[in-house]
């Protein structure tokens, strides 16, 4: 499998966090990846930092979220703030590493909801 930096993500996951108002994400510490070579039916995937790793590197709460490209880049430009969207409803309020599940207390993480917040980011544009 191979890695790669992937700018565009940067720029896009920074503009859904600006306009959706996902004030408690740090942007600056989202990294954005586009992967080629998984065997994964996954469209794009979060990765947490947990606590112990926050601790032992001395490092403050980081995420990564990674692109499939096989199964992302054909996508259209929708579809992918779509996915961009339901990958950073993973991220919980305290910005802590860690990761929410697709359903929790009182909250899901499904298509509905990402639907809801695709179409507040129109309604600001």
């Amino acid at each position: 499998m191979n890695w790669q930096k992937a700018p565009d993500i940067d720029s896009e996951v920074k503009n859904l966090c600006q306009k959706l108002d996902f004030s408690y994400i740090d942007p600056k510490r989202i990294i954005c990846f586009r992967s080629f070579g998984s065997s994964s039916r996954a469209r794009a995937r979060i990765w947490s930092f947990p606590k112990v790793w926050q601790l032992a590197l001395k490092l403050p709460p980081h995420y990564v979220i990674e692109v499939l490209s096989l199964h992302f880049d054909h996508l259209s430009t929708d579809d992918k703030k779509r996915v961009l969207i339901h990958e950073l409803m993973h991220i919980p309020k305290n910005f802590s590493g860690s990761l929410l599940p697709h359903r929790g207390r009182g909250r899901r993480i499904d298509s509905r909801n990402v639907e809801q917040l695709f179409k507040k980011l129109f309604n600001l544009l």
